[in-house]
């Protein structure tokens, strides 16, 4: 049997100054830690002769070394990004994640009458899953340190990490409005009545707020299934109208990579006839010379898991829940230019 460690990377944190996520980093090769920084860790994890390896779980003081993580589906960028981002700190200190996908409503509601994770993990990761009343009161009945990321959450007694999706969406309106568009319409992704969209609500309400700012009422809307063939159908539905609108706002990239699709078969130009933007600077919005509002969508997802880790080591005083909110920035590319 493997002896435990009698060092954690609380201990390497502490000799060095820094904060457990800087240790991680540095002891990963990553980057976002100075040479300087990196030096004085490393130098300390050899003093300390602290390794990285499974039995560095007992940092967490969990009985599992587990903690699981709550997704509504995991064939999509946004989760697989999220995932990676919480898997890379939880590998970095010898932590397992344990997957619970949500993918329709029998699965969500077999989850939530259920209760799968009860004794089989330390800490729960919930990423972007709206929650019901019941649900809330039922993922309390864990009685297990819970992090909650993207979408809208509103306990002040639990840790969010996220963005400003309603800004992140008046960004977008904002920077076709400052190029002179006024005809603006937008694809929305529909709750599909299985996975509902903790963004929708937000984005839906800054593509509103930002245009009734500039004195612009009912504009055209059209609502569609998440993803590329949605954003495809959206587009040809705002096709079949008398007049087409100068510019569209996007729900998502995906949505907004399907409306480049319809129009590229359709010989519309973009952007000489129409401008597309959308939200989140997915992989392929640089190779399809998309104009998005990016998201950190990776340290969403390395945060959430620092949270859960703090939560688990006894030796760090537990500080009130946080609420942390990531930045998002506009990415001008080649589908957005001012109305001809």
């Amino acid at each position: 049997m493997i002896p435990k460690q009698t060092v954690n990377m609380t201990d390497v944190a502490r000799r060095s100054g820094v904060s457990i996520a800087s240790v991680s980093r540095a002891l990963r090769g990553e980057r976002g830690v100075s040479p300087a920084t990196r030096s004085r860790i490393l130098s300390a994890a050899r003093e300390l002769a602290y390794v990285v390896s499974p039995e560095a779980s007992r940092l967490s003081g969990g009985a599992t070394g587990r903690v699981g993580v709550v997704v509504p589906r995991v064939d999509a960028w946004f989760y697989s990004t999220m995932l990676a981002g919480i898997a890379g700190e939880f590998d970095a200190v010898g932590v397992d994640l344990v997957l619970c996908a949500l993918p329709d409503s029998p699965a969500r509601h077999r989850f939530f009458e259920t209760l799968p994770l009860r004794r089989k993990v330390d800490a729960v990761i919930v990423v972007s899953v709206p929650l019901t009343t019941r649900e809330h009161t039922r993922l309390d009945q864990l009685g297990l340190p819970t992090v909650f990321v993207g979408g809208h959450h509103h306990r002040a007694d639990q840790p969010w990490v996220g963005i400003d999706d309603e800004s992140a969406a008046q960004q977008a309106v904002g920077h076709l409005l400052r190029i002179g568009h006024r005809d603006i319409a937008m694809i929305q992704a529909g709750d599909d009545g299985a996975t509902p969209w903790a963004t929708n609500e937000a984005r839906i309400r800054g593509f509103h707020r930002q245009l009734g700012g500039a004195g612009i009422a009912e504009p055209i809307v059209e609502t569609v299934e998440w993803g590329i063939d949605g954003g495809a159908r959206g587009m040809e539905l705002l096709l079949s109208r008398p007049q087409l609108p100068t510019a569209v706002f996007c729900h998502s990239d995906e949505i907004a990579l399907g409306a480049l699709r319809t129009l590229r078969r359709s010989g519309i130009s973009v952007p000489q006839q129409i401008s597309v933007i959308g939200v989140d600077d997915h992989p392929s919005a640089d190779l399809a010379d998309l104009t998005t509002v990016a998201q950190p969508v990776r340290e969403q997802g390395r945060i959430a898991a620092g949270l859960a880790l703090a939560h688990l080591d006894p030796e760090r005083p537990q500080a009130a829940p946080t609420v942390t909110t990531l930045p998002t920035r506009l990415v001008i590319r080649g589908s957005t230019a001012p109305p001809r």
